[in-house]
């Protein structure tokens, strides 16, 4: 059979629903791929602008979202404080001012707006004449909208009130309306409020005792909930004003400042500080748009994973379309996305973000509603997966022995070797003295009697278990810094311990020594950004003492750099730890302050190492290959693998190799009763060693099972297969597809297939796979052409025989 190497595309699709019956022993042949419409991820679409006769233009208002619309509430057209209220179908896309009965809330701005059951609640805000500037205030009211019925009310709280604000954040949480921070026409705030709205007659405010890191005053920021936590970032706050994000845990009323420490040099930093922005949730990623950045006005999405507490910025689709819905794509020259903008107002429906209005250049407010498509892929578990391997120590091959006390870590020789070279050279020279003693040991049985020496077993056959564990002897390390390190070789990531502890940071400054020594480029980033960023009055001088004693240049310098700061020198010197000092480091200290070096600018680019992914790349591509331990069969063709990998990505080799591990170390590879191709194959290894979904569309045929069957940790790559179908089956590869349909009993995608093929059998008969095609797929053409010719044309075909 001969494989076409498929198309990708530069665009991917969010993946439809994948069905399997998980009841039945071999799933393939119950595959179903419900082929039905899909939207390019990551696509921004400009939506019908709201027109002057049904709404102003506005910036500083609300949008909430309620089954297939959204509302807009308020704000201003800058010249009057509005109160109208306006709906836009997302279905039909169509404006229209919604129906209202009642009393609607003053004109406002700055307000906030949440739906709870079926109504929105409106609270706060600014009013008063703008364009004569007088009657301005900033408010407390509640006011409540049913969808259902149209009808404004204000709910009259008796009791003690939140005092009047506008530029507040607000959500809806565990049935209750809370609300942060704001500006009260005065100062900025950072208190907290909370409200029942499951009875009106019952409710009453009430104030939160918050805790921890709380967030300084400030306004103009968004909020959003994700993972029962609510987040807020940046906004405006004076001089204090930071790019930090804050999380708030609901249960404990706890906030904390997440850490930004672990983020490398070069990779995707924060967003900038700004205010005015937007920020919305969808499943485990914040989205950040626009706002005002120190005087500029980007328009870049900026997304952050909750779970990874990684930033990016969301690199948009090659294609949009205009509000006619024709399409324009990059080769027009441009990718069509909303321009810069604040006060404008965000919501999700669904797997899409809506954007509508706000203020853009020149002060003009806006009319624009843009629509921009999540992605909605399972994420990536690759570093889940081996960090679980780390943590539960199974299959573990090497045991290294540390320090002058001897203390035992064992670990996997196959993730060890493809992260660090220099402790591959160790494990090398290891095994080797374990080969050369084995040899000395089977010369002395040899002597005694033996007639013949035994033939080794390789590497990739040899039986688990038939080796003692590899010993590694490393004198220059200790313990627990060599556990951290680690955990980063299995994860690309430490586990950072309580910032600012003096022994904590001492413990990372240990890592740090290590991550020379090994040449781990990647650690060494890690390590100094926590320490620095953890470096304050209380532990200063501690890790500056460490930092000179240990030779870490950089951190010293540091250090040093820190105490000699104006707002810091007199506070440091006065404090008990700088009396018990070296004379060496209080000279030195003492000596900076007077005569501060200059400073030297470096424009080399920093080398951050390689990554998990890039190390298990080059590892399953040639560079494991001599600490190959077992041997994958693909119909009798022998692809040497590494017991750990796969047991640390598949549930059914982890099975495998703890209770039936086969003796002579092979193991034959298929999916159900179905042996995959060779090339589907070692797309399959790919996403087990690194996370590659990439692949041509027909190994996505063979593989759409693999999730089921070999047990992965969720059905990312499921996910990818369907898309990757759905998008890139083209009349160049629709016969390979079919065969590969055939061999699967993907039924529906080998109908379409063959739908494509009927409808384009002039462009697909004169392809030469054509004939390499068996007699019963020739066949199912013929019957699926014989079908689609029509009645009228039988008889004018026949009318040209006669």
């Amino acid at each position: 059979m001969s494989w076409f190497p498929g198309t990708m595309s530069c665009k991917s699709k969010v993946a439809p629903s994948v069905d399997f019956d998980h009841s039945c022993s071999d799933s393939v042949e119950y595959l179903t791929l419900n082929f039905g419409p899909f939207e390019t991820v990551h696509r921004w679409r400009r939506l019908p602008p709201c027109d002057e006769f049904v709404g102003a233009r506005r910036s500083k208002h609300t949008v909430v979202a309620y089954r297939d619309a959204i509302y807009v509430f308020g704000g201003d057209n800058g010249k009057n404080m509005l109160n109208d209220l306006l709906r836009f179908d997302v279905k039909d896309c169509s404006w229209c001012r919604a129906f209202t009965t009642g009393t609607p809330p003053a004109p406002r701005y700055h307000h906030s707006a949440v739906v709870y059951g079926s109504s929105m609640f409106v609270f706060g805000g600014y009013t008063g004449d703008i364009y004569s500037n007088s009657n301005l205030k900033n408010k407390n009211d509640l006011f409540e909208y049913k969808f259902a019925t149209g009808q404004w009310a204000e709910w009259k709280v008796e009791g003690r009130l939140p005092v009047a604000r506008s530029a507040h954040g607000a959500t809806v949480y565990n049935d209750k309306l809370w609300i942060f921070a704001g500006y009260d026409g005065n100062a900025r705030l950072n208190d907290m409020w909370t409200i029942s709205l499951q009875d009106r007659e019952q409710a009453c405010w009430e104030e939160i005792e918050q805790s921890g890191e709380i967030p300084p005053s400030c306004c103009n920021f968004p909020v959003a909930v994700c993972r029962d936590k609510m987040f807020v970032f940046s906004g405006q706050s004076g001089a204090k004003i930071t790019n930090n994000l804050f999380q708030f845990e609901f249960k404990g009323n706890m906030w904390t400042r997440i850490p930004t420490e672990h983020l490398l040099r070069g990779s995707p930093p924060p967003p900038q500080r700004r205010y005015g922005h937007t920020m919305v949730a969808f499943d485990r990623h914040l989205y950040v748009f626009g706002g005002a950045a120190d005087n500029t006005l980007p328009n870049e999405l900026h997304c952050y994973d909750v779970d990874s507490q990684t930033w990016e910025v969301i690199q948009p689709s090659l294609d949009s379309e205009d509000p006619l819905g024709n399409e324009m794509t990059s080769s027009q020259g441009f990718i069509l996305m909303p321009s810069g903008r604040l006060f404008h107002a965000a919501a999700v429906i669904h797997d899409a973000m809506y954007i509508f209005g706000g203020t853009v250049d020149n002060n003009v407010r806006s009319g624009e509603m843009y629509r921009f498509q999540f992605s909605c892929y399972p994420k990536c578990t690759l570093h889940e997966d081996y960090g679980k391997l780390w943590e539960n120590r199974q299959f573990c091959d090497v045991q290294f022995i540390l320090g002058e006390r001897e203390e035992r870590v064992l670990g996997h020789i196959a993730i060890v070797t493809a992260r660090c070279r220099w402790l591959r050279k160790k494990i090398l020279q290891a095994r080797e003295r374990q080969k050369q003693k084995s040899k000395q040991e089977g010369g002395e049985e040899g002597e005694e009697g033996a007639t013949g020496g035994q033939k080794e077993v390789p590497t990739a056959t040899r039986p688990s278990g038939s080796q003692p564990m590899l010993e590694v002897s490393i004198r220059e390390a200790e313990a627990q810094p060599f556990e951290v390190l680690m955990q980063f070789l299995y994860t690309d990531k430490i586990q950072y311990p309580r910032k600012g502890h003096v022994q904590d940071v001492l413990l990372i400054m240990d890592v740090y020594k290590l991550a020379l020594s090994f040449k781990l480029s990647r650690l060494e980033q890690l390590c100094v950004q926590y320490i620095e960023a953890s470096v304050d009055l209380q532990n200063v001088l501690s890790v500056c003492e460490n930092a000179s004693k240990l030779q870490l240049d950089q951190l010293k310098e540091h250090c040093l750099n820190f105490v000699v700061k104006e707002t810091h020198f007199n506070q440091v010197i006065m404090t008990k730890e700088f009396e018990h000092l070296s004379t060496a480091l209080i000279v030195e200290i003492v000596r900076r302050k007077q005569q501060p070096p200059p400073r030297v600018y470096s424009d080399q680019p920093v080398d951050i190492g390689t990554s998990l992914v890039q190390d298990m790349k080059a590892y399953l591509e040639g560079a494991g290959l001599e600490f190959c331990d077992i041997t994958l069969l693909l119909d009798g063709h022998p692809r040497p693998a590494h017991q750990a990998i796969l047991a640390a990505r598949s549930s059914y080799f982890e099975a495998m190799f703890r209770s039936f591990m086969p003796e002579d170390g092979q193991v034959n590879i298929s999916i159900g009763e179905m042996v995959p191709s060779k090339q589907a194959f070692e797309s399959m290894l790919r996403y087990i060693y690194y996370g590659d979904v990439n692949m041509p569309p027909e190994d996505s045929l063979y593989l759409f099972a693999a999730p089921y069957y070999y047990g992965f940790s969720n059905n990312r790559l499921q996910a990818y297969c369907k898309q990757n179908l759905e998008m890139n089956v083209t009349v160049e590869n629709v016969l390979q597809i079919l065969e590969a349909a055939d061999k699967t009993q993907a039924l529906d995608m080998k109908k379409h297939c063959l739908h494509i093929i009927v409808h384009q059998f002039i462009k697909v008969s004169k392809l030469p796979n054509l004939r390499s095609l068996s007699q019963l797929l020739l066949l199912d053409i013929i019957e699926s052409l014989a079908a689609h010719i029509s009645d009228k044309q039988c008889a004018e075909m026949g009318s040209d025989i006669q």
